[in-house]
């Protein structure tokens, strides 16, 4: 009897124990995530010990190698001991809207979603969110407790593990100092692992967006963050990628510049719920994917300005480039007249501008004559909320269009807040956001439509300041649409003629490409009157007549470091945009019947006698194969003409 009592015993238990063991392996076989189209794949792997990580893959062949993933906070650990708690069911999430400043319009794009709850050893919760759509994966941490107590992230140790026979375009993360960080520096090309080199100042590590050519040369992916909504700070890559394995760090405590911020440490921090930023990776079958894609802003939080209407892309002359020292009334009007004779929307007083005002009544002067104003004004000013709110209020009563704040040189999570509530109160005033000095976008011009570009740009200022800018400037010009430029609007201040300290070794119409190349809300146009009046009348009319955002845009030659060709549309008008990186002819073929269609002929400037300061302009008819010799560090713009 009790034999057969233990026999019923165990035939009960044994089911209950399997049922346990393999649920918990079924949850172990869940951790992963495919795109709706199957290419894409993040999976998780959790080891005995309880330690996470993660892999990414395309077609079955692998992006990022198995690489850490976890939080070690103050008061609890999750970087081990970690078990799977819960493992969402996925869903379907379809991310469709318009942007005001893009490369294509309208974005429209389906994922996966999944999220899954581990527990730690003291029994503590944290949540993975995942995503993958056909332009790439996502993961983000989050706590969804509620707790009134401030947590701190002592450490993140997410990695990003590229293969060592993997090439890149990296960007060198500048230690603070003066006017640094501020993601002004070179993007180096590298093999995954190599130390930083070449960098302009000295540096603590490498910025995001980071883009490797990986999958033997098969695939693209660029690494980024999205999201960053203040309640983290802004995050670059450590520098000792040994092995290629690129880590996750802070902001460092010194970024503080002459900001009013405490001397204390960086370390993010938060009460709960805290959802923190998402870390991205974008992957491409071609570098023309990266380019194009909107991976970034359809993981940023959706428009929070119901009425966008009044905020309208333009164009902008500015004085500082061709007169930095001369802050006089004159000097304003004389720009604001430039900006009203080309039918600029805008006009762009920087430093000095408000003494100007006093004596010459510069914004007046603007508005007479139909132009917007904007102006420039110092990050410190804009940190306290009444007096950021008053001096808002203040600017939009005088008829001021958009600030351009200048001097962040931070990615410290106070900053990354104060960033948000910058856009937020200008908007309450109807002002356009311009940001300079400052960190790199990640996404936010969905989420705040009226930031509308930003520096975080190696630009034309450099011709002041960097020896080594004008040999190095083409390759630049031909990484930057690929890395920077995909993170947001980018403030170039292109079209620079005039030979400063450091003397322009691009053709002129390579310059005036990188106008038509960036995608920038307000694009501010370098040079002096004499210059744009110098111009042949056609190429008054392509100023004029120079979309400052585009509905369309294809990417025919994708070469980072050497070519980028562009097929840009906007309303009725089409053209095709070339820059040269290299010292060397670019020999280039293009179905013009192709993106053609509905013109009869096609203009094109190109290099005159001078190369470096003439235009050459040709009318021809539409061909199925055009073939061209792209100038070395030359450019080219095609208009397509009815």
């Amino acid at each position: 009897m009790r034999k057969m009592f233990i026999h019923r015993t165990l035939s009960l238990l044994i089911p209950a124990v399997f049922f346990v063991l393999t649920s918990g392996k079924a949850q172990n076989k869940d951790l992963y995530l495919k795109s709706k189209d199957n290419l894409n794949k993040i999976t998780l792997s959790l080891t005995e010990d309880g330690k996470l990580s993660y892999k990414v893959t395309r077609r079955d062949k692998t992006i990022i190698l198995d690489s850490p993933l976890g939080l070690n906070l103050e008061n609890n650990d999750f970087t081990s001991g970690l078990s799977v708690e819960k493992v969402s069911p996925i869903e379907e999430k379809r991310e469709k809207y318009e942007l005001k400043v893009a490369n294509n319009k309208v974005a429209d794009h389906v994922f996966k979603t999944k999220s899954i709850t581990f527990k730690n050893k003291q029994g503590a919760l944290i949540t993975i969110d995942l995503i993958a759509g056909e332009e790439g994966v996502a993961f983000r941490y989050k706590f969804t407790e509620k707790e009134e107590k401030t947590r701190v992230v002592k450490n993140e140790i997410t990695g990003f593990h590229i293969d060592q026979n993997a090439k890149g375009w990296l960007q060198p993360y500048n230690k603070a100092g003066d006017y640094t960080p501020g993601y002004e520096d070179f993007y180096v090309n590298v093999k995954s692992g190599d130390p930083i080199s070449g960098a302009r100042n000295v540096s603590v590590g490498w910025c995001m967006p980071a883009l490797f050519n990986v999958n033997d040369t098969k695939n693209w992916v660029l690494i980024s963050e999205s999201g960053a909504e203040g309640t983290f700070p802004g995050c670059h890559l450590q520098p000792d990628s040994n092995g290629g394995m690129y880590k996750i760090a802070f902001a460092e405590k010194d970024e503080k510049f002459t900001l009013p911020l405490p001397d204390t440490n960086a370390y993010p921090e938060s009460s709960l719920p805290w959802t923190m930023p998402w870390r991205v990776i974008l992957i491409g079958d071609k570098a023309g994917d990266i380019l194009l894609s909107t991976l970034i802003t359809d993981l940023a939080p959706a428009s929070k300005i119901e009425d966008t209407s009044w905020i309208v892309p333009g164009k902008a002359a500015w004085s500082w480039w061709s007169h930095p020292d001369d802050f006089t009334p004159e000097m304003y009007k004389k720009f604001t007249d430039v900006s009203a004779s080309f039918g600029f929307r805008y006009t762009l007083f920087d430093a000095g501008w408000e003494k100007a005002n006093k004596e010459g009544k510069i914004i007046d002067h603007a508005l007479s004559k139909g132009v917007q104003p904007l102006v420039w004004g110092y990050s410190a000013e804009y940190f306290n909320p009444e007096k950021r709110k008053k001096r808002f209020k203040e600017l939009a009563d005088m008829g001021v269009k958009g600030v351009k704040i200048d001097f962040w040189c931070s990615d410290r999570q106070e900053v990354m807040s104060t960033l948000q509530s910058v856009f937020e109160d200008a908007a309450k005033e109807h002002l356009l956001v311009n940001l300079h000095g400052t960190t790199v976008p990640r996404g936010w011009h969905r989420t705040w439509p009226n930031f509308v570009t930003a520096e975080a740009i190696l630009g034309t200022e450099s011709y002041f300041y960097e020896p080594r800018f004008p040999e190095m400037a083409a390759q630049q010009n031909t990484v930057l649409p690929f890395t920077r430029n995909v993170a947001g609007p980018a403030d170039y201040t292109p079209f620079a003629l005039t030979f400063r300290k450091y003397t322009r070794l691009n053709t002129a119409v390579h310059e005036l490409a990188m106008a038509m190349i960036y995608t920038s809300g307000i694009i501010h146009f370098a040079d002096s009157e004499e210059v744009f009046n110098s111009l042949p009348n056609e190429l008054k009319d392509l100023l004029k007549e120079m979309p400052a955002t585009w509905d369309k845009t294809e990417a025919i030659i994708a070469e980072p470091g050497k070519t980028v060709v562009l097929s840009r549309k906007k309303d009725n008008l089409s053209y095709i945009i070339g820059i040269n990186g290299t010292n060397a002819v670019s020999p280039i073929s293009i179905d013009l019947s192709k993106y053609g269609k509905g013109f009869s002929k096609f203009r094109i400037i190109s290099e005159g006698t001078d190369p470096l300061m003439e235009f050459k302009i040709s009318n021809y008819p539409i061909t199925s194969k055009w073939q061209y010799n792209l100038a070395p560090k030359g450019g080219f713009i095609i208009q397509f003409i009815k």
